[in-house]
């Protein structure tokens, strides 16, 4: 377990590393703007270092693990899927829905697979909904440093105490790669993580959701604790803009957490969306040998309350929103 740690971290720092000599020489540079939270111009497409430990933890697990590689090859097509559309677009952007159809397919693709294997359509269309869901989310949430890192490595801890198997040890790589792309992210960025990892990490983390719910049975509301926080803020933020009429696909700088690190600063409210995430994941470990009514009515608490958060959040610093 401690090598399987050690080399997915090692690959995480590396390949970050690299990254950022690369978007250096390609002139890949994230320049400051008023729909974004950053005011120094920075490299981008750091994330490529995460994909390539999630992809390398994919063939080991399927070539280990037999029963469960033709789940690791979908899986690892999609994540490429998705990761791919996310790199073209760091070197010259595309249409949000060119993206989106790619996010479709590889969505899709990972259904097919885990209906398949568990024989079952509703778990399949669960797949397709989280993973398609959580790719859009973490790109969405993926603007202050250090935050989409972090809020990653915590949530797949998180999950892999959930997942079991072969899927323990591919959340423990995502993990550990978030572990070593963070220092060059946090608390001062040197490098941005960029589409091409944004997407790709969401899209593990919902295939993770999946698999864990599937295997948690009538408790598998437990899978959707650990990105409750990203859910709820960037599902709130989407309705309102929705809701308003504007073009809801377009960047902007309104989600609870932008308009937070305005007044209080990146470090303070990654470090704080942390410390919540950390809190509720400990507390599902805590509540898992609990009946799935007890689970049920927690889980649907624990929204509520995240909600109640995001309203306060967007009220105090409504000042500082941009018109």
């Amino acid at each position: 377990m401690l090598e399987w740690l050690v080399v997915h971290f090692c690959i995480g720092v590396a390949g970050t590393w690299l990254a950022r000599r690369y978007a250096l020489m390609r002139s890949l540079i994230d320049q400051p703007g008023e729909r974004r939270s950053h005011s120094v111009a920075t490299p981008r497409g750091g994330g490529i270092a995460i994909v390539i430990s999630l992809l390398v933890a994919a063939v080991a697990l399927g070539v280990r693990q037999p029963d469960q590689a033709p789940l690791m090859l979908a899986f690892g097509v999609g994540l490429l899927m998705v990761a791919g559309i996310g790199w073209v677009d760091d070197h010259r952007p595309l249409s949000p829905w060119i993206r989106l159809g790619v996010h479709v397919l590889a969505s899709a693709l990972l259904a097919i697979a885990i209906g398949d294997l568990y024989d079952s359509m509703w778990l399949g269309l669960a797949a397709f909904v989280s993973t398609l869901v959580l790719t859009n989310v973490w790109n969405f949430m993926d603007g202050i440093n250090g935050l989409a890192a972090s809020q990653a490595l915590i949530a797949a801890v998180g999950l892999a105490w959930f997942a079991g198997g072969a899927w323990t040890l591919l959340a423990l790589a995502l993990a550990a790669a978030c572990l070593g792309f963070l220092p060059f992210n946090f608390p001062k960025a040197r490098i941005f993580m960029g589409d091409v990892g944004s997407g790709a990490i969401g899209f593990a983390l919902g295939a993770l959701c999946a698999v864990a719910g599937g295997r948690m049975g009538d408790r598998f509301a437990l899978a959707l604790l650990p990105v409750s926080v990203f859910l709820v803020d960037a599902g709130l933020t989407l309705l309102r803009r929705v809701l308003r009429g504007e073009r809801w696909w377009s960047p902007h700088t309104q989600h609870a957490y932008q308009a937070w690190s305005r007044a209080a600063g990146h470090g303070r409210v990654t470090v704080c969306y942390a410390a919540v995430s950390l809190v509720v994941i400990i507390a599902s470990w805590g509540v898992m040998p609990r009946d799935a009514f007890f689970i049920a009515g927690t889980t649907v608490a624990w929204y509520m309350c995240c909600a109640f958060f995001w309203l306060v959040l967007q009220k105090k610093f409504q000042a500082q929103l941009p018109h």
